[in-house]
C-alpha cells in the first residue's frame, strides 16, 4: 500500500528554490519504497501569516496519519531570520493528527557580531532546539557531531546528506578520461556565485587562480552557470582582462542543462564556503564525476571527504592557485579525483542512496 508523505515548505526562494527541487527529486526516489510525496507550501510571504495558517489548517485535515516533513531554513519561515512561527505550524500539523518530522537544511544559526545578529542567533537556536524536541523524525543534512549546538535530543536525529538537484538520466555515466591540455583545452566550471561583497571575494579568488594557471597552460575555458552568474559577469571580465581565458557566462539554466554543462567540464570550483554535505551545488560537481577544488571547515566530514576533493587553505598565499594548477596540469591526479567523485556519488549522494536512508527513517516513525 502506498504511504502518503508531505514535504512542507515556507517562502519560495528566487530565482530558483533549491529546497523545492530537493523535495521533488527525493519524492521521485521514494516512490519505489512505497511513498507518495506531495509538496505543499505555507504561503505566508504572499498572503500574510493569518491567511496562510488558516489555509494550512484546512489542508492539514487531509493529512491525518500522514508523515509531514517540514523543510527548515530560517529564511523560509521569516523575512529577517526570526522563525518562531514555525512552531505554530508544527502545532497545527500535530492537531490535525499528522506525524511531523523536520529536515534541517540550516544546521546552524546565522553568524554575526551586531546586536541584531546576536538576537537573531538566540531566536534561531531556541526555535531549532524546540523544533528538534518535537520532530518525529528529525533529519540533518550535516553530520550530527559537526553541529555546534549538540544536545541530548540529537540521539533521536539522523544525518542524511543532500543530493544534486539534477535529473539522474542527465548525469554523465561513462567513466571520464582525464584530458591533457591539448587543442581542446581544459574547462573550469563554477556553479553559482554569492551576491554582494562575498561575491566580489569569490571573483577575486577565482580570477587570481585562473590567471596563474593560464601562465602555465593554454586553451583554458571558464564557464560560470547558475545563481548570480549574470550579475557577476562584468566583474569576471574585468578581473580576467588581458588573458586568453575563454569566459562563458550562462546564467540560470534548467537542471538537465546544468548537468550537460558540468559533464563537459574538467573541474568544479567551489569557493562560496566550506565543503559540506548540505552544499548541493558542490555535490552537483561530484555527481557529474568532477574533481572539486574547495576548502574544508567545521562542517566538512564524511562522506563528502570521500569524494574527489582538492583542498586548499584560504589563508595561505597562492594556495588556491597551486591546487588548481595541480588538478589541471596532472592528468593522473585528475583521473584519481574523478574516480573518487564517481564512487562517492554512487554510494552516498545518488537519490537512490538518499531515498533508501529516508525510507528506513520513515519506517521507524
Amino acid at each position: 500500500m502506498t504511504k502518503k508523505c508531505v514535504a512542507l515548505l515556507g517562502r519560495r526562494d528566487t530565482p530558483t528554490d533549491a529546497v523545492e527541487e530537493y523535495c521533488r527529486f527525493l519524492g521521485a526516489a521514494l516512490t519505489p519504497h512505497g511513498y507518495e510525496m506531495e509538496i505543499a507550501r505555507v504561503p505566508w510571504a504572499e498572503r500574510g501569516w493569518s491567511t496562510a495558517l488558516a489555509e494550512l489548517k484546512r489542508d492539514a485535515r487531509s493529512w491525518h496519519g500522514a508523515r509531514v516533513l517540514l523543510q527548515y531554513t530560517a529564511l523560509a519561515w521569516s523575512r529577517r531570520g526570526f522563525p518562531s512561527r514555525v512552531l505554530l505550524v508544527m502545532d497545527i500539523l500535530n492537531d490535525a493528527g499528522a506525524t511531523v518530522g523536520v529536515v534541517f537544511h540550516d544546521g546552524e544559526p546565522f553568524a554575526g557580531v551586531r546586536l541584531v545578529d546576536r538576537l537573531r542567533r538566540r531566536a534561531q537556536l531556541r526555535v531549532m532546539r524546540e523544533t528538534l524536541r518535537r520532530a518525529d523524525p528529525a533529519i540533518f543534512t550535516v553530520a550530527l557531531d559537526h553541529i555546534s549546538w549538540h544536545t541530548e535530543e540529537f540521539a533521536r536525529a539522523t544525518f542524511i546528506p543532500v543530493g544534486a538537484n539534477l535529473p539522474e538520466q542527465t548525469i554523465p555515466s561513462a567513466n571520464r578520461a582525464a584530458n591533457a591540455a591539448d587543442n581542446r583545452g581544459l574547462t573550469v566550471a563554477v556553479y553559482g556565485v554569492t551576491g554582494g561583497a562575498s561575491g566580489q571575494t569569490e571573483i577575486q579568488t577565482i580570477a587570481t587562480g585562473m590567471r596563474f594557471v593560464a601562465e602555465q597552460l593554454a586553451n583554458l575555458r571558464l564557464v560560470i552557470v547558475g545563481r548570480n552568474s549574470k550579475s557577476v559577469e562584468q566583474g569576471f571580465r574585468r578581473a580576467l582582462q588581458g588573458t586568453a581565458i575563454d569566459l562563458r557566462v550562462l546564467g540560470v539554466l534548467p537542471a538537465g542543462e546544468i548537468a550537460n554543462v558540468l559533464g563537459k567540464a574538467d573541474v568544479l570550483l567551489f569557493v562560496r564556503g566550506e565543503i559540506s554535505t548540505r552544499r548541493g551545488s558542490a555535490i552537483a560537481g561530484i555527481a557529474c564525476g568532477l574533481p572539486v577544488v574547495t576548502f574544508a571547515g567545521a562542517e566538512t566530514a564524511p562522506p563528502i571527504t570521500e569524494a574527489g576533493l582538492a583542498l586548499y587553505e584560504p589563508g595561505k598565499l597562492n594556495d588556491f592557485s597551486r591546487v588548481l594548477l595541480k588538478v589541471l596540469a596532472d592528468p593522473e591526479y585528475r583521473a584519481l579525483l574523478v574516480s573518487r567523485s564517481r564512487a562517492a556519488q554512487q554510494q552516498y549522494f545518488s537519490w537512490n542512496a538518499i531515498a533508501a536512508q529516508f525510507a528506513k527513517v520513515l519506517e521507524k516513525h
